[in-house]
Formats: C-alpha cells, structure tokens, sequence
C-alpha cells in the first residue's frame, strides 16, 4: 500500500470514530463516512475495509494494543503478589480502560465500546471468550476463583465487564474533565463491591428454579 493509500485509509479509521462516537455505530451511513473523510469515493472504504464490521474493528483495534498491553502488565503485578484481590483485579480492568478518558479519540472509543457491550446482543466480548492471549479472558480466568459459584453461573464477570464500559462510556460523553482519577477510583470500587455482593434467597431461589426448567 502506498502512502496516499495508508494517508486515506487513516483518515476512513479517524472520521468512523468520531461519527460512530456521535451518532452511533449504525446511525451514520458509510457514504457520509466516506465524504467527511474526504476520500473520492465509497470504494476507497470497500478496499481498505470491505464493509461497516470491517471499518468497526478497525477502529477498535488503533485501541486494543495499549488497552491489552496494560492490563496484561497489571495481572502480571497481581499474579507476582501472590494473594487474593478483588479491589486489584477490579482495578486491572478498569484503569487500561480509564486511560482513555484523557485524549480525544480515547472517549470516541469508549462511547463506542459502551455501545456495543449494550446492545440486546452485545458485539463485544465473543471473540475474547476463548482467547486465552486476550487479557479480558486472562481477567474472567482470575476473577473466577475469588467468587462464589453460583455468582459465576450468573455471569457476574461479565455484568463487571459491561458496567465499567457503560460507566467509562457516560464518563466520555460529558468530558473531557479536568482530574478523571477520583471517578476511576470509584469506578473500581463499585466494580470490585459488585463482583463480591452476595446473592440473596431469592436470586437462588430463581435460579434454581431456571436451572430445573432446562432439565430435559
């Protein structure tokens, strides 16, 4: 690829962001992408991209590297510590996160992520599941012995995961701020409070309940 064609291909990626952010990731047509981007045509996206998922993930990724390599640094500290800490996990996967409350196209991203993790069907999260390089997965791995079981079955990581996005994505959308640190701190104490809540009679009862119902 040339540069005329890495320059075009980088302004697609910084004019998606910022309209994904605004107006949402199905709320803005690619031919207006295209055309704020001041690209010549919607066949420049095509090639570089194929098609919205496409563009979409290329946006995410200018993010993922530093997002992962972060978090990857503070499970590594938490593993060398060697004791059980919620507060220290919570914080792993908020601050790599919080990070990007400080620059502009990091809020883009984060408005972004809390749209897609509050979708009926959530876009993010499937491709990580598995992924035992990805450092969401190395997070839920870790996460899994500090809680109690039936708090697992019920997705409680997950509720963690999609709660700070939304959280960090409001925080971006009325920013920026002057001093984001007493937010992120609290951030990680709701998320660590809400991984560790116990379950009450009824939420068992319920799903107990659920769980004969599947029982062929």
């Amino acid at each position: 690829m040339g540069t005329a064609g890495r320059e075009t291909r980088e302004r697609l990626i910084e004019t998606a962001e910022r309209l994904f952010a605004t107006e949402g990731v199905y709320g803005v047509s690619l031919r207006e992408i295209v055309r704020a981007s001041g690209a010549r045509n919607v066949t420049a996206l095509q090639y570089h991209f194929g098609d919205r998922h496409g563009l979409l993930r290329a946006v995410l990724e200018r993010h993922r590297a530093e997002v992962e390599s972060a978090r990857h640094a503070l499970l590594d500290a938490y593993e060398a510590g060697e004791r059980d800490d919620v507060r220290a996990l919570s914080a792993a996967l908020v601050r790599p996160l919080a990070a990007e409350l400080a620059y502009p196209s990091g809020r883009a991203y984060l408005r972004i992520l809390g749209e897609l993790v509050n979708r009926p069907e959530p876009l993010i999260g499937r491709a990580t599941v598995s992924d035992p390089a990805d450092s969401t997965y190395r997070w839920r791995a870790l996460t899994a012995p500090l809680l109690e079981e039936d708090a697992t079955r019920l997705h409680r990581r997950f509720v963690a995961v999609r709660f700070t996005m939304i959280e960090l994505a409001r925080r971006a959308q009325s920013g920026p701020h002057a001093d984001d640190r007493l937010f992120t701190g609290h951030l990680i104490d709701l998320v660590a409070a809400l991984l560790l809540a116990p379950l009450s009679a009824e939420t068992l009862r319920l799903a107990a309940e659920r769980d004969r119902e599947r029982i062929p």
